[in-house]
């Protein structure tokens, strides 16, 4: 079996599909309204309907939290077309235990916000608008997450 293959036993071109779709997103995005994506700033300017903290009711948050919701309605709709068109609505299912998906789920989050960014905006649309911050907030995002893949590997098997 080549290389290629054992890599990509279900194929290569979905993913690469995949990259550009989200690649042509981001940059339309940048191109049309000169703004950048990303996830965790939808989280925050979510919050700012809610929560009066002077975190959240900073002006950044307060004042994109419109066009934010959209772009988050956007990635949810695109999944969801996405599981129904070519999933074929088979639900998806993980072995992993709920309490695991909870305690990831938090040091994620926790993550972003140290990182001043989630791996969406810097990932994709700081690579791709060249700035340095984001590059060393990714490979610092690859890190941890090799080590901890690793460590989770050898301690819960």
């Amino acid at each position: 079996m080549n290389l290629l293959q054992s890599l990509f036993p279900l194929g290569w071109q979905h993913y690469l599909l995949g990259g550009l779709t989200i690649g042509c997103g981001a940059a339309l995005l940048f191109v049309l309204t000169g703004r950048i994506g990303g996830m965790s700033t939808v989280f925050s300017s979510t919050w700012s309907y809610l929560v009066q903290r002077p975190f959240f009711q900073q002006p950044r948050f307060v004042e994109s939290r419109n066009w934010r919701l959209v772009y988050a309605a956007g990635l949810i709709i695109g999944a969801l077309l996405w599981w129904l068109g070519f999933a074929g609505g088979t639900p998806e299912a993980t072995a992993v235990p709920v309490w695991q998906l909870v305690v990831g789920g938090f040091f994620v989050g926790y993550g972003a916000r140290l990182g001043n960014g989630c791996t969406s905006g810097h990932g994709i649309c700081g690579l791709g608008s060249l700035q340095v911050p984001s590059l060393m907030a990714v490979l610092t995002f690859m890190a941890t997450a090799f080590l901890t893949a690793n460590v989770a590997a050898r301690w819960l098997a």
